[in-house]
């Protein structure tokens, strides 16, 4: 999903001076092709999970083989972990949408100095969909407890986005 707030919020932290990633559980192969022109974020800025590969000559030509193994699931505390692996670097500012985020704001919050983690609350089920504490997906429930109980900030696309896609009428 793609949303107008987020697009807004990559392009003012770039023009501020950072440096800005997508660490998604999605896998990795598939989200590259298309962050740069979607996001603006360039293939090797892109954490998220990934399967197992190897190197092999075929007719005398190099080739990577995607192998039917899992290497790493970027979510939930492999989060941390991808972006240590991949990044090196502790984030200063982390943004989550569900409980699979929660150990990446954690791992961010933890840092030295000025941190900034938010959570974006799927709370408008007219131009999206609504979940939190009880859903089969998307869940948000110890993420949000821990929001809270960090004063972290949380955000309603209901009641905080006027507009929520990047082409909706306004």
């Amino acid at each position: 999903m793609v949303y107008q707030p987020m697009l807004e919020l990559l392009a003012y932290l770039r023009a501020n001076g950072f440096k800005t990633f997508i660490v998604s559980g999605g896998g990795i192969e598939f989200m590259r092709p298309w962050t740069e022109r979607v996001y603006g974020i360039p293939p090797e800025q892109v954490v998220g999970s990934s399967i197992k590969t190897k190197f092999e000559l075929q007719d005398g030509k190099p080739v990577i083989l995607s192998l039917p193994e899992i290497e790493f699931i970027d979510d939930k505390d492999g989060k941390p972990l991808g972006i240590n692996s991949h990044i090196g670097r502790r984030p200063i500012a982390a943004f989550g949408n569900s409980d699979g985020d929660l150990q990446m704001l954690q791992w961010t919050a933890a840092g030295p100095g000025a941190r900034f983690c938010l959570y974006v609350h799927h709370t408008d089920d007219k131009r999206e969909w609504a979940y939190d504490r009880t859903s089969s997906i998307g869940k948000l429930d110890k993420g949000w407890d821990k929001a809270v109980a960090k004063g972290w900030t949380v955000v309603s696309m209901k009641d905080d986005w006027k507009t929520i896609f990047p082409r909706e009428k306004k």
